[in-house]
């Protein structure tokens, strides 16, 4: 979940950077600056956000048909990670002539 926090905060944070590295590019350059634009930038940051959630929501994998089996420990000490396996199919009853 952590990397999932960080990647997103990532994501917010790139219009802030591009500001910022345009920023120093322009008073190096001489450029006259004008006030920093914290609702553009806000706002392109939650852009990105959004989208970075709707993609996840349309492109992540599904697993309602699979059943979860949790982790093992062997008696040698190895761990079998959880996993999900597909379930089998639910037996028919047999119809009724």
């Amino acid at each position: 979940m952590l990397r999932v926090l960080i990647e997103r905060g990532g994501l917010f944070a790139i219009p802030f950077a591009i500001w910022i590295v345009w920023a120093v590019w322009a008073r190096r350059a001489g450029r006259p600056m004008g006030a920093t634009p914290w609702p553009w930038l806000f706002a392109a940051g939650a852009l990105l956000f959004g989208l970075s959630l709707m993609a996840g929501a349309i492109f992540r994998r599904d697993n309602r048909g699979e059943t979860y089996v949790p982790a093992q420990t062997l008696a040698s000490g190895q761990v079998i990670p959880g996993r999900f396996e597909k379930r089998a199919p639910p037996a028919r009853m047999a119809e009724r002539p």
